[in-house]
């Protein structure tokens, strides 16, 4: 792909509010998915990491990190990382983990960085949230640029036909006596989840929006951003992948 070809961000794009600023930023999201599994995680990574056999000390970008959850263990491991999100909310929590070689900032995952990573991983669905479809194209080169020569991405998504399959239309999740009411769906291409409840005689309502995206969907991306699928896998134990019956699509790529 040309430079002309490249999709570039418009300062527009960049502050424009889009669901998921505010909604990954509010203290409400943080409880209602408090209760992650990180012993998966740290299996994920084990995993991962033995697979790529990475070197030691290797430079780790954790792209869309959260809390840091994967970036704290992967630092334990002994790697160089650096876990970037963009919820303000969400690094500030991480930061409180940081060491010499583990650090976090705010960061927009469509904007490259000038310093190369022998790895980055992009994980637990953390991809396919904006409204404009382009920017999965300019994420995905993002992570290209940003790669070292013999470095290798990783995208950890959904596995949309297997969860469009078995989507649970509505529950009541109760958190810190918080009822959550979760409504989901699947239209033009997206799925969705209404989250609605109340705190203190207030009513909030939020909504997610993820992009369901097939492995064609990737191919065709990878394809236009100049990156080679490697492999792919249908969970964190890294089996293969079903395209019906397996839970993530995770795929390896430079």
């Amino acid at each position: 792909m040309s430079e002309a070809q490249k999709p570039t961000l418009s300062q527009q794009q960049l502050t424009h509010s889009n669901w998921f600023i505010s909604w990954f930023d509010s203290p409400y999201y943080h409880i209602l998915y408090k209760e992650r599994n990180y012993r998966e995680a740290q299996v994920f990574m084990d995993n991962l990491t033995h697979y790529l056999n990475l070197p030691e000390r290797a430079k780790v970008l954790d792209l869309a990190c959260g809390k840091g959850r994967h970036a704290i263990y992967l630092n334990q491991l002994g790697y160089d990382v650096l876990g970037v999100d963009l919820s303000e909310n969400s690094v500030n929590i991480a930061r409180k983990n940081e060491n010499e070689s583990l650090h976090f900032r705010v960061h927009d995952m469509r904007i490259p960085f000038e310093e190369k990573y022998d790895a980055i991983f992009n994980l637990f669905t953390s991809f396919g949230y904006f409204e404009n479809e382009t920017d999965n194209l300019t994420t995905l080169i993002a992570i290209k640029e940003s790669l070292s020569e013999y470095g290798f991405g990783v995208i950890d998504f959904m596995n949309a036909t297997q969860v469009i399959a078995n989507l649970v239309a509505a529950e009541i999740k109760t958190v810190d006596d918080i009822d959550f009411h979760i409504k989901r769906f699947h239209i033009d291409g997206y799925i969705y989840k209404e989250i609605d409840f109340e705190v203190d005689g207030q009513k909030f309502h939020f909504t997610e929006k993820v992009r369901a995206l097939t492995l064609a969907d990737f191919q065709e991306l990878m394809d236009e951003a100049g990156i080679y699928l490697l492999d792919i896998f249908g969970d964190y134990k890294l089996k293969k992948f079903h395209k019906t019956e397996s839970d993530r699509l995770i795929m390896i790529f430079k």
